[in-house]
């Protein structure tokens, strides 16, 4: 665990997404969940160690399975954007792991299967502020990977938490994506909060050069698809996009799988929901492995 401002801490030990924590006189406010529940229960001890207040407060940046999973063990109140709920909605109980693969860090875990949800129990729209007995808390809006993507704000440390937004030298989730609007949120970020701590949830601390290099990928990938759509092909032809892809990644041989299945069902999903919509498709995260009652 890492502090990188007073009160503000990092963690990437654990499998599923970077966490992130803010701990005030008030209590904890935890951001995103490990993925397997012992590590949930470890972080959680690891903060009531830092001597913040007895309160504690769980916000999940998106609906992701990697950062959703493992909140239950977290055993506390949990705050998501209401678009995040309603994804929430639709999956059964108890999770069954039928989807597709998406090159996610969940399918790595062979105990995902059987996993209870904590859903929500706050839910807002385009704001919110958490007075914590520190600098205000600000919880925003920005549709990114989700629709229901969020992000975590102090602007009194200059410290922003943005989930996927930027996923530095790894491909994006697509499947849920609105490119268009994701391109816009990452100049909010050189713009904005150029002078800010931006904290991926998939590598910690990036730079702004990061940040550009996801605007430029993000722009890639949607000239690619228009130029699909343009020639009347099939979803299936995503797949020829992956190669150039990855080739601007620098890919270790035990992620190479990972990342073209990634790219391959996120390719697929995002263009038959924006350039092949039917009555009959229904419309499965594969990398959230959202499902449908």
């Amino acid at each position: 665990m890492q502090q990188i401002k007073p009160g503000i801490y990092v963690e990437d030990s654990y499998l599923g997404v970077t966490l992130g924590a803010i701990v005030y006189s008030h209590g904890i406010v935890m951001i995103d969940s490990p993925l397997r529940p012992e590590d949930a229960r470890a972080w959680r001890s690891a903060l009531l160690n830092q001597r913040g207040g007895t309160s504690r407060l769980l916000v999940s940046l998106d609906a992701h399975l990697d950062r959703t999973l493992g909140a239950r063990a977290l055993e506390c109140t949990i705050v998501a954007h209401q678009k995040t709920a309603l994804v929430f909605r639709n999956r059964p109980t108890i999770f069954k792991g039928q989807s597709t693969e998406s090159g996610a860090e969940w399918e790595t875990y062979d105990d995902a299967i059987g996993t209870r949800w904590a859903v929500p129990d706050i839910t807002f729209s385009d704001h919110m502020i958490l007075h914590w007995g520190g600098p205000d808390i600000i919880l925003e809006h920005h549709p990114t990977s989700t629709p229901g993507s969020i992000w975590v704000i102090s602007e009194a440390e200059k410290v922003v938490f943005v989930g996927d937004a930027i996923t530095p030298n790894q491909p994006p989730f697509l499947a849920n994506a609105e490119l268009p609007e994701w391109i816009e949120e990452t100049k909010l970020l050189l713009t904005k909060y150029r002078n800010y701590l931006v904290i991926s949830g998939r590598g910690g601390q990036v730079t702004q050069e990061d940040i550009r290099e996801q605007q430029r990928y993000l722009k890639t990938i949607l000239r690619g698809m228009e130029r699909l759509a343009e020639r009347n092909a099939s979803p299936e032809s995503t797949e020829n996009l992956i190669p150039k892809l990855l080739a601007s990644i620098d890919v270790s041989p035990d992620q190479d799988e990972l990342f073209n299945q990634r790219l391959r069902a996120g390719l697929y999903q995002y263009f038959i929901r924006h350039y092949r919509p039917t009555n009959s498709y229904s419309m499965q995260s594969g990398d959230q492995g959202d499902e449908k009652d």
